[in-house]
């Protein structure tokens, strides 16, 4: 049984988290200990569904918000236990995605036993694999009266920073089709990987665009990341497959997402002569997860900007991948990331998160939940 001392300092719970494997789909034991160090404290309600814990205040405050991450890990490659480098950071699988996170959460929720707005702590599972499989997900459709708030932050990582809302991220299979042939007699056959090419060079082409929301500016891009086709060594292909990946600004919703990716393949065949025999083409969606706006102009996100710069961090930013803010999002409810860690180190087998940002990550949501603004 893994005990979790929730009055350690911030960074050797981390370290605790980190020395817990809890790759996604095996996140009993974590979450067994979370619940097991969250219950022990009078001023929580702890509720748990499969393996996300929820633990909230009840202290009648006037306003609610939410503070998230979640509990499990991308698969381990021999970085399990964490060590500390000589540098000062916490080095394993998880240390910045986002054990380091969690601990903050874990050490806030235990010690602020009368915070100035009520707090609700969410540790879910399965945020590394599907989108069906997320725990955030299943607890919004499930107990969606449990994470209701007035705002809500994200642990991910930041390296300390706020990063409003998050672009949305689409994927589809376009299909050419050709008639299959010998290849010794290829002009009795259409060569569906020939017919892929105007998309290719569509694509390559294609320049990414900044696009300002709310005041801060979110990079799209629009790019192949796979493709699959072909019969044998001696046979003219039928079918080339092209997998696409949009990356979209909260600017645009969900359909208006799609249709920008739909006109932009119809364009580039459009664009190319047809070859003999004509051209089919077909466009399946296989995965949409919408963009979440920055959530930076209401009372309590403007509070949490000036808490967080108290502490001498930057100026908020955009979150350029997608994140779970959508989900909350998609409720209603305003949300940004905040986190210790670089997040361009999350999944490196190296990844690692300094000490100081643990404990910068720390006070600057201490400060924020204990302030008298906006109480």
């Amino acid at each position: 049984m893994t005990h979790l001392d929730l009055s350690a300092p911030v960074e050797d719970l981390a370290k605790a988290l980190v020395d817990m494997p809890s790759v996604s789909g095996n996140e009993d034991r974590i979450a067994d200990a979370v619940e097991r160090a969250l219950t022990g404290h009078a001023h929580l309600d702890v509720v748990r569904l499969g393996n996300s814990i929820v633990a909230r205040t009840h202290l009648g405050r006037a306003q609610r918000v939410a503070i998230a991450g979640h509990l499990d890990t991308v698969p381990i490659t021999g970085n399990v236990p964490g060590w500390w480098s000589p540098e000062g950071e916490l080095v394993g699988r998880g240390s910045v995605d986002m054990k380091a996170g969690i601990a903050v959460q874990l050490s806030l929720a235990a010690a602020l036993t009368a915070p100035r707005r009520d707090v609700t702590w969410i540790f879910y599972d399965q945020e590394e694999v599907e989108a069906e499989r997320n725990g955030l997900g299943r607890l919004a459709r499930e107990r969606p009266d449990l994470i209701r708030a007035d705002f809500a932050v994200l642990c991910e990582p930041t390296q300390g920073v706020i990063e409003g809302g998050c672009n949305g991220t689409l994927r589809a299979e376009v299909t050419v089709h050709g008639v299959a042939s010998h290849s010794a007699r290829a002009w009795k056959g259409v060569n569906a990987i020939h017919g892929a090419a105007p998309l290719l060079a569509a694509l390559a082409a294609h320049q990414p665009e900044d696009v300002e929301v709310d005041g801060l500016v979110f990079r799209e891009g629009l790019n192949a990341v796979g493709i699959r086709g072909g019969i044998a060594g001696n046979v003219i292909p039928d079918a080339c497959t092209v997998t696409i990946n949009y990356r979209f600004s909260p600017r645009w919703e969900l359909d208006a997402a799609k249709a920008r990716v739909e006109r932009f393949v119809h364009e580039a065949f459009a664009a190319a002569p047809e070859p003999a025999g004509g051209r089919r083409v077909s466009l399946v969606w296989t995965d949409e997860s919408a963009a979440a706006r920055p959530g930076l102009d209401v009372p309590l996100s403007r509070e949490f900007v000036a808490a967080v710069a108290a502490t001498g961090v930057a100026e908020p930013r955009a979150k350029q991948g997608w994140t779970d803010v959508a989900r909350f999002g998609s409720l209603g409810i305003p949300a940004v990331n905040y986190g210790p860690g670089d997040p361009e180190l999350a999944h490196h087998d190296d990844e690692r998160c300094p000490v100081e940002e643990i404990r910068l990550c720390r006070a600057g949501l201490e400060e924020w939940l204990t302030s008298r603004g906006g109480s």
